[in-house]
Order: structure tokens, then C-alpha cells, then sequence
């Protein structure tokens, strides 16, 4: 599920949410309802989360390993 597999990258990562929005500038509320909600990012905050992360956007929707 993508929130599991954006809570494995901030652990790899070492960061926080928070940090995690303000560095991706991505609002902490969203951050955690993807996390705790199971809700799923939009395109450009997909694209922000890929950058971020240096992985591709199939592999945060599981669509790719």
C-alpha cells in the first residue's frame, strides 16, 4: 500500500513528516492522512514525492519495485 511504502522511505530516509513537508512543501495534514487515512496523493504531489525520494512514481504506487 502507498503508506507503507512511504512510511518505509522516510525510515530509509531518516526524517520526519514534518520535515518531509517542508522540504517536498507538501502540507503536514496531507502527509499524515496519507499515512494514517489510507488516502492516496495527487499527480503533482506524486511528482514532488518521486523527486524527493529519487524513485520513479511506479514505485510509490506499487507499480513498479
Amino acid at each position: 500500500m502507498f503508506k507503507d511504502i512511504l512510511s518505509d522511505l522516510l525510515v530509509e530516509k531518516g526524517i520526519s513528516q514534518r520535515r518531509l513537508s517542508i522540504e517536498a512543501d507538501i502540507p503536514a495534514t496531507t502527509i499524515s492522512g496519507w499515512l494514517t487515512a489510507g488516502k492516496l496523493p495527487d499527480y503533482i504531489s506524486l511528482k514532488k514525492l518521486a523527486e524527493y525520494f529519487e524513485v520513479s512514481a511506479d514505485v510509490l504506487l506499487e507499480l513498479k519495485d
